[in-house]
């Protein structure tokens, strides 16, 4: 028998939804057990709190190693990772939580580097609460490469067959602009070029959207498409990658959503992050490709002003895990593309 996919699930930001959701993902959908064998990394006490509040019983069995885990649907596994959050407030910014959050991650990554897991699947944790506990990182996706020691990553969001690469994420836009360099277009399009690879997709088209509005409209709008983003594309067909742009955004992701691509690479957060959640919502995923082991993540935040009060949707935790399941036995595929 193929052995099942062992998945480190974070338990993110204590405060948030993160418990709550992470107990119904674990409790109501018992079939996730078929597709691999999930450990939760976090606090036994946040954990039963998370519980409690989805109105369920549940016992939180708190193992010491990944291979002491039962994959029984009738109890969380979890690795306790530091001292009881009980006191965390709920619905809160807290460093208290934010440490944990961060201390979460890391110690999945340590799982996962020792061969403990493979993969990461992680529910949201709030940036201002990290930082307040002293790790000054813009989110989980450069936590994680600095972590595996990667420097040529994306933040992928996907639905379906559907994949948004980011050439830039969690900066201000005027840095976002700055960050377009040729180094990073060459390497994120070879990052997207392999992936879709190991996938499966010979010649896969790689829709590049433009910077500026109509992708610059021949530098009349600006000169990135013309002189940074054209070029890019160039150099990348000369390797053999199907890349065609720069292409106005608003004509490419709508023809995206409408299935003509599968592939997409946006050029900063929003001009991604918010045309695919006003579609896809709670059916979104985040991947970060570029690390050795998969990561998949909730496309949703910590929520607070719900946190508690039982109304948490699971479904993007839920869909994490099975995409985590789905793309952990080839990831290695995945990862061997990667450009440093």
């Amino acid at each position: 028998m193929t052995r099942k996919p062992v998945l480190a699930v974070t338990l993110g930001d204590v405060a948030g939804i993160g418990p709550e959701i992470t107990a119904k993902t674990l409790l109501r959908h018992p079939d996730l057990r078929d597709a691999c064998v999930p450990i939760v990394v976090g606090d036994a006490d946040a954990m039963r709190r998370g519980v409690q509040i989805g109105g369920d019983s549940m016992a939180v069995h708190v193992i010491g190693d990944p291979d002491e885990a039962s994959n029984n649907p009738a109890r969380i596994d979890l690795l306790q990772t530091g001292p009881s959050l009980m006191s965390a407030p709920v619905g809160e910014i807290s460093g208290l939580a934010g440490d944990a959050a961060y201390r979460f991650v890391v110690e999945a990554c340590v799982l996962a580097k020792a061969g403990k897991v493979s993969g990461i699947v992680t529910a949201p944790l709030n940036k201002a609460a990290m930082h307040e506990g002293g790790h000054k990182w813009p989110g989980h996706t450069e936590l994680l490469a600095h972590e595996f020691g990667v420097k040529n990553f994306s933040l992928v969001l996907s639905a379906g067959d559907l994949y948004f690469f980011h050439l830039t994420t969690h900066v201000s836009l005027k840095n976002a602009i700055a960050n377009i360099t040729p180094e990073r277009c060459d390497s994120l399009l070879d990052l997207a070029g392999g992936f879709a690879r190991a996938l499966g997709w010979s010649n896969e088209p790689i829709g590049l959207a433009g910077l500026n509005p109509h992708a610059g409209e021949g530098g009349l709008f600006g000169r990135e498409d013309v002189e940074v983003l054209a070029p890019a594309a160039a150099r990348a067909k000369a390797r053999g990658l199907n890349v065609i742009g720069p292409l106005p955004a608003d004509a490419l992701i709508p023809a995206a959503v409408r299935g003509k691509w599968r592939l997409v690479v946006v050029c900063y957060h929003d001009q991604g992050h918010a045309p695919f959640k006003a579609v896809y919502g709670d059916a979104g995923v985040n991947i970060t490709v570029g690390l050795p082991v998969v990561r998949v993540s909730v496309d949703h935040g910590t929520a607070f002003d719900i946190a508690g009060k039982g109304v948490a949707r699971e479904e993007s935790l839920v869909l994490s895990c099975r995409r985590a399941a789905q793309l952990a036995p080839d990831w290695r595929l995945i990862a061997g593309e990667r450009t440093e």
